[in-house]
């Protein structure tokens, strides 16, 4: 009888994950949910849609003058994000 270390769940459910393909979809969901709590409601109000295409965040915005702002916060954004997720799962994030 071979005896294994015991191992917690949750890095057992992300093995799993990261042998099935599922692990960069799972993450990609949890930056785009991130998205208000990051952010918070002043700026989320002004979000209509977010989403993750080739490792960059793309956020579609209703006022041109936060797009503008938000355009020179993006380096900030990107690490504020990749560390509530806390894995490296976007390069950079882009404003429509």
């Amino acid at each position: 009888m071979i005896k294994n270390k015991p191992r917690q769940i949750g890095d057992i459910l992300m093995q799993f994950l990261r042998n099935e393909g599922l692990e960069t979809p799972l993450l990609e969901h949890r930056i785009v949910q991130a998205w208000p709590a990051v952010m918070g409601n002043s700026i989320s109000k002004y979000t209509s849609e977010v989403y993750v295409k080739n490792s960059v965040l793309w956020v579609k915005l209703k006022s041109p003058a936060l797009k503008q702002n938000l355009m020179m916060m993006h380096g900030d954004i990107t690490r504020k994000l990749n560390a509530y997720v806390q894995s490296h799962v976007i390069a950079d994030v882009h404003f429509l």
